[in-house]
């Protein structure tokens, strides 16, 4: 499995000790650094079953500069959306698990996290 995480996040810093506390097998990517493509960032959406809008953190600064709160959330816009995500990868909800079982799932949670290992 594969974490996606801001070291800076208490929930990212909370879902890794709770992974390394049960013993898993993960990689990490701190995906400001290593900033994942527009496809990186369909697959995972796929992965997730949701849209991009689902995963945009919305008060960032740069999400307010750009006036995503107006944005459209529908189909002809889903590009849009997934284009802001790549160039500003602040904007992307943390931390996202990517399961071994082709799924993955956003764990802001305990729950969440005992979840993905689950998978």
């Amino acid at each position: 499995m594969e974490i996606w995480i801001n070291p800076a996040c208490s929930k990212c810093r909370s879902a890794i000790s709770l992974l390394d506390a049960e013993g898993a097998d993960y990689t990490v990517r701190r995906y400001l650094e290593d900033v994942p493509t527009e496809d990186e960032i369909r697959d995972v959406l796929a992965r997730l079953g949701l849209e991009p809008w689902d995963i945009t953190r919305t008060q960032e600064a740069a999400a307010k500069e750009l006036g995503l709160k107006e944005w459209p959330r529908d189909a002809a816009a889903r590009d849009r959306w997934i284009t802001a995500l790549s160039e500003h990868p602040k904007l992307i909800q943390r931390p996202i698990i990517t399961a071994d079982d082709g799924t993955a799932l956003v764990a802001r949670t305990d729950e969440a996290v005992r979840e993905a290992l689950g998978r």
